[in-house]
């Protein structure tokens, strides 16, 4: 679809899905501390827009996971933006979960749901064509989480901030291990200012089966 700025914004803004959806979340959060963000326009700027960015990179009919999915950004927008593509959020907090699938269900979202599991729980393996992640770990860690959930030729779209470029560089010897290839950073800059980067990456090989490894080990002992 490829929307260009003005019209994610529009679009964060004026969409009535979205609108009932930051009135849930500012409700839900005062239950469960969802949120640091609560005012409107932030909600827009740097939940909505930031995550609608990444809509770029979704084929037409992509099967998208997205892994660590919180409080459901980039998930919820983009399901309702991508109304061809199917979305499963998995995180390991179930409240977090409960949120979003009684989101869905309020807001009759009918292509997107989550599960409570880790990352390294994901099953099948190989069996995603798309796998999001924002604000999840580092982007060594990140491509352990991420990789094996995806097919060949399936892309990893890692939501990062103004140091992508160094995170990529940290992420070299994951990325050959585990079966990756950066395609593109891209940068852009929410309404509120800040400097955000998405970095795709493109699966070139079928991960190694020990991978993604148990007991938190991607964040404790990243590949370097």
């Amino acid at each position: 679809m490829m929307l260009d700025t003005l019209q994610l914004m529009n679009f964060a803004a004026e969409n009535e899905k979205l609108k009932a959806f930051s009135d849930f979340l500012k409700s839900e959060n005062a239950k469960y501390n969802l949120t640091a963000v609560t005012d409107d326009k932030e909600i827009i700027s740097k939940h909505f827009f930031d995550s609608l960015v990444g809509e770029r990179f979704l084929e037409k009919g992509a099967n998208v996971c997205d892994i660590g999915s919180g409080a459901g950004f980039p998930l919820i927008p983009l399901a309702v933006l991508r109304g061809d593509c199917s979305f499963t959020g998995v995180d390991s907090t179930q409240k977090k979960v409960n949120f979003i699938n009684a989101a869905c269900a309020m807001l009759d979202i009918k292509n997107c749901y989550a599960v409570h599991a880790r990352a390294e729980e994901i099953k099948p393996r190989g069996s995603f064509s798309a796998v999001t992640a924002r604000a999840v770990a580092s982007l060594n860690t990140l491509c352990e989480y991420c990789l094996p959930a995806l097919r060949v030729d399936g892309v990893m779209i890692a939501y990062k901030g103004s140091a992508a470029e160094e995170e990529v560089a940290e992420a070299e010897k994951a990325l050959v291990v585990l079966g990756g290839r950066v395609e593109e950073i891209f940068r852009y800059t929410l309404p509120t200012g800040e400097d955000r980067a998405i970095v795709k990456i493109r699966k070139t090989a079928p991960t190694p089966a020990k991978y993604p490894r148990p007991g938190n080990k991607p964040r404790l002992k990243p590949i370097k």
